[in-house]
């Protein structure tokens, strides 16, 4: 086996999700979300563009894996489930008009007796599509499905103290590649280039920890494409006077710690100068405030206020919970830092903190990761703060920190 943590790790995950699941009345929970898989059996792979299931019940020890049978052998290698439990669908299901994956599934499901019971499935996942809840319910008459969307993700918000150390060690990843991409940036050069240098230090890693592939990719965008937070990279050059934004994160074991900064090329313009200082105070300010009881939107007035005080307020939310994650995004889906959210901060609850300014053509992203303590917060990274500036024409200039 494969396992990143140790099995009895897993058996407490399972446990917790099955006093959730109970809770809600749910006596089978099929998990498609591969965030949630890889969490409860420890599956690792590239298959999520098919259908793949978890499949818990509630009074049975073991959880079962279905998924294509090319993809089976990866089940065995990398989870901690009996290999009987690994139950594989054949390859004319993949992609065809004719069949559908959830058929099988359901089928199975009906031959070991679970077709009659409480049945739930993550409704709003990008993983479970209409077609597959149609299919499911379709050939499942008996059953009563119910919606157990953000089920385990709920159970995941609180890390291990192996959990953070992969953070750690994922935090270590990201400040390396972000200050390999900084010293890549100058007057001439591609932001394709960057994005290259980006992703090579993520995935060749640091501190002889090799990295992850990131569930989103490097945003870069540069000059008046800054005001838009989501883009990333062309084949445009960069140009003397323009700002850059870099967003990335740092991934080990499927563990990620974003980090956002931007950088001038050459002289800020009055607008970087003025709103990095703002920026950063309000960080400062939010950071001090973070303490066990605290809620998310205590966190999130903390930084209107923060900002009020220059005549400025953020319309998108501060920030939101963070650590394993697949594509399409390294996000929780469950705590967000943003008024009215009533989450209450316990230690070892872990989010990205972005208070990015976005205006009509320009704008400037500084964001931090960090954990919950006993007594207050801890960042992941020590990546300094504020607008870096870069002198424009050379290629390996010292970096200066405004």
């Amino acid at each position: 086996m494969m396992l990143p943590f140790d099995i009895l790790e897993y058996h407490g995950r399972l446990e917790k999700t099955k006093k959730r699941m109970e809770e809600k009345g749910i006596e089978v929970l099929l998990i498609t979300d591969p965030a949630n898989m890889n969490y409860l059996s420890g599956y690792d792979a590239w298959s999520f563009y098919v259908h793949q299931m978890l499949v818990i019940i509630i009074d049975e020890a073991q959880p079962l894996w279905i998924g294509r049978f090319q993809d089976a052998n990866g089940a065995r290698k990398t989870t901690w489930i009996y290999d009987e439990n690994v139950i594989s669908y054949p390859d004319y299901y993949v992609h065809s008009d004719t069949y559908h994956p959830m058929d099988f599934i359901a089928e199975i499901l009906n031959q070991i007796g679970q077709g009659n019971r409480a049945i739930g499935v993550e409704m709003d996942n990008y993983y479970f599509s209409a077609k597959a809840f149609e299919q499911l319910k379709r050939n499942m008459p008996n059953a009563t499905f119910k919606n157990a969307d953000l089920l385990v993700n709920g159970v995941r918000i609180i890390k291990s103290d192996q959990e953070i150390e992969y953070m750690k060690r994922a935090a270590q990843i990201a400040e390396h590649a972000m200050e390999k991409g900084i010293e890549s940036i100058y007057a001439g050069a591609k932001e394709s280039d960057v994005a290259a240098t980006i992703y090579y230090h993520l995935v060749k890693g640091a501190n002889g920890h090799g990295g992850d592939y990131p569930s989103i990719v490097p945003l870069l965008p540069s000059g008046e494409n800054t005001c838009t937070p989501h883009l990333t990279w062309s084949e445009r050059s960069f140009m003397t006077g323009e700002s850059v934004i870099i967003e990335l994160a740092g991934c080990y074991k499927r563990y990620h710690v974003p980090l956002a900064r931007t950088v001038s090329l050459g002289t800020p313009t009055e607008e970087m100068t003025t709103l990095s200082p703002i920026v950063t105070e309000g960080i400062q300010e939010v950071l001090a405030a973070i303490k066990p009881g605290i809620t998310c939107g205590d966190i999130e007035e903390v930084w209107r206020n923060s900002i009020k005080k220059y005549g400025m307020e953020k319309e998108s939310r501060l920030g939101y919970s963070v650590g394993l994650g697949y594509p399409p995004d390294w996000g929780e889906h469950t705590a967000s830092l943003r008024k009215g959210d009533q989450t209450v901060l316990e230690p070892n609850m872990t989010f990205h903190l972005i208070p990015g300014l976005w205006f009509d053509h320009y704008g400037i992203e500084i964001s931090e990761t960090f954990r919950v303590t006993d007594t207050g917060c801890e960042r992941f990274t020590n990546y300094p703060q504020g607008l870096i500036v870069r002198d424009p024409s050379n290629l390996n200039p010292t970096d200066k920190i405004s």
